[in-house]
């Protein structure tokens, strides 16, 4: 024989929810209830047997109940009490751009040949984030500082005081000195004016992208344009008037280290930059195609979209 089953809903105050849903689920059969005024639904001729009720309402956590009906049962259940459900707040946490290359930094300062050599101006990341002033100047200090730098311009200075390259220095100790400071000028100069103050200003980026994809062929083209174009800031391939202008800028202040006879003025600068065009295009091509071979560690980036920057 059919039966009924009613009920109220409240909250865990005891206050009656109005217009909470309630659905009668038994079998292969499901009926559904809305509390009224007062807070009561009521589901009749049920045919007995197992039942489960589940109610609902905005801002409340889901209650279910299960029960039996007996036969011609008027089941009257206990009064369904529900909570507030719990506040669920999804936060996205993104990096700036600026935050982005303070990490992707990180990694380049990692990055040293056979585990020793610093290696820090090649980035791995085709897409990397352009780099603030700020970073560009921390990654020169980075490299001029590192002790290796240190030891490499002092093999140097000893193999010049021994084919008595630039004479005018003379030899011995102070001879030595001389082209030391003489190399480590070269280098401070060279890497701040061309590595930061210059890209700072025309907003360049003064990193190798390394390309690893493609045929050799285009590899070598591109290993060699890199010497003489960049990526902006904006992520735009561009002249790279930060080297050009860097190394006529470093050449001309050579001139006033150098010994007399080492000097040439104008002509001497423009050699010095031409020079440094040709070592940058050798050295690029040996990031493209030796240089990560020999880096431990070095990070892997996945592909840059070909819609992307």
């Amino acid at each position: 024989m059919a039966g009924t089953i009613s009920g109220m809903v409240v909250d865990r105050t005891g206050a009656i929810v109005v217009g909470a849903r309630v659905r009668l689920t038994r079998e292969n059969q499901t009926l559904e209830a809305v509390s009224d005024g007062d807070g009561r639904f009521s589901f009749a001729d049920i045919a007995p047997g197992p039942f489960e009720l589940t109610t609902s309402s905005e801002g409340f956590a889901t209650n279910r109940y299960s029960g039996t009906l007996q036969s011609g049962q008027n089941c009257v259940v206990a009064p369904i009490a529900l909570v507030v459900a719990a506040a669920s707040t999804e936060v996205q946490v993104a990096l700036s751009p600026t935050e982005v290359a303070e990490a992707e930094i990180k990694d380049e300062e990692k990055q040293r040949i056979l585990g020793f050599v610093p290696n820090f101006y090649v980035t791995y990341d085709p897409a990397a984030a352009p780099l603030r002033p700020k970073q560009k100047f921390e990654l020169a200090w980075k490299a001029t500082i590192d002790p290796v730098n240190f030891g490499l311009n002092g093999v140097v200075a000893g193999i010049e005081q021994a084919s008595d390259d630039f004479s005018g220095y003379g030899q011995g100790a102070q001879g030595y000195a001389k082209r030391y400071g003489a190399g480590y000028a070269d280098l401070v100069t060279s890497t701040f004016i061309g590595g930061a103050v210059l890209p700072s200003l025309f907003k360049q980026d003064p990193r190798y992208f390394y390309k690893g994809t493609g045929t050799k062929k285009s590899r070598v083209f591109y290993a060699i344009a890199m010497s003489v174009i960049c990526k902006g800031d904006n992520g735009h391939w561009q002249a790279n008037y930060s080297a050009i202008m860097g190394g006529l800028a470093a050449g001309g202040l050579s001139n006033l280290y150098y010994p007399d006879t080492d000097r040439n003025g104008v002509a001497f600068a423009f050699e010095n930059a031409l020079i440094g065009i040709g070592t940058t295009a050798a050295a690029n091509l040996l990031q493209e195609f030796v240089i990560r071979k020999l880096t431990p560690h070095a990070p892997s980036y996945a592909p840059v979209n070909p819609n992307g920057r």
